[in-house]
């Protein structure tokens, strides 16, 4: 049960929304003196074009062949080069709910997607995709 919801004064047991979720991208963060030489090798490695994210500049990025799964290059401002995954779901808050039960820690929200920790302390994401995008076909219900 979230915190928020325990010791409800209307005596109602919290149920899980059912919800859909997947796993959905491999992000490779970089710093920036790195960023071009680190996009030219996942290109050559993965054999597609890697095109820029116009509306997230700092994003280059390509679906792998055959899979619905991506792979991005994100340049970092600072910070060491890592590699994060992000997990795509129809209904935010249920799914850090999900996550958090299983011993994930929130660390920063953002419009529609919130950072959070592993129980190892690896950074990953929650991003929120839009309504009819999940489906019994491409991702994993949870009820």
């Amino acid at each position: 049960m979230p915190p928020e919801l325990e010791g409800d004064p209307y005596g109602i047991d919290w149920m899980p929304v059912t919800h859909y979720s997947r796993l959905c991208m491999a992000v490779i963060d970089v710093p920036e003196p790195d960023h071009d030489g680190e996009l030219a090798f996942w290109r050559g490695a993965i054999g597609q074009p890697m095109k820029r994210i116009e509306a997230h500049p700092e994003y280059h990025g390509a679906r792998l062949h055959g899979q619905q799964a991506w792979l991005l290059i994100q340049r970092l401002g600072d910070g060491p080069a890592r590699i994060h995954l992000d997990f795509h779901t129809d209904d935010l808050d249920a799914e850090v709910a999900r996550l958090e039960a299983l011993g994930a820690q929130r660390i920063e929200r953002h419009s529609n997607w919130w950072i959070m920790k592993d129980p190892a302390g690896l950074l990953f994401c929650i991003v929120l995709d839009p309504p009819g995008e999940l489906t019994e076909a491409n991702a994993q219900r949870w009820d």
